[in-house]
């Protein structure tokens, strides 16, 4: 018998496959019926509430800007619920179109069960990229 995902295996395999394009295998790690909201998102769009519509806010359209990114300062806070973690980080990368340097700071609030989330509130911060302080 395989062995169900823990809430910080999940989150790692979200984060990790976002920024490696793994967008037809995002949303396997959703419930059939789950709840993701982006409460800082300024056009507030409705609640995701299946796969069906994951797959659907997964899928590439060619619309944004092409980026090349990776997770960093991920640190992951156990909660008393033991389905619930927040996890702190940021994307770090580029935006391949213009070469621009960017850091995007989020938090995820994950409520995972039985290996896939049912809950998730993600909050990115805005705007959403912003050039990579100089690290000296």
């Amino acid at each position: 018998m395989a062995e169900t995902a823990s809430p910080r295996e999940v989150f790692l395999t979200l984060v990790e496959g976002v920024c490696a394009g793994r967008w037809e295998q995002l949303p396997r790690l959703y419930a059939e019926r789950t709840h993701v909201t982006h409460p800082f998102d300024p056009d507030r769009p409705p609640a995701l509430r299946s796969r069906d519509e994951l797959r659907k806010h997964f899928a590439p359209t060619g619309d944004g800007p092409r980026l090349e990114r990776r997770p960093a300062g991920i640190t992951i806070h156990e909660t008393a619920d033991p389905e619930v973690i927040v996890a702190e980080f940021e994307y770090r990368g580029t935006d391949l179109g213009t070469g621009e340097a960017f850091v995007q700071p989020a938090i995820f609030v994950l409520r995972v069960r039985d290996g896939e989330i049912v809950e998730s509130r993600d909050y990115f911060a805005s705007p959403p990229r912003r050039p990579v302080p100089d690290e000296h």
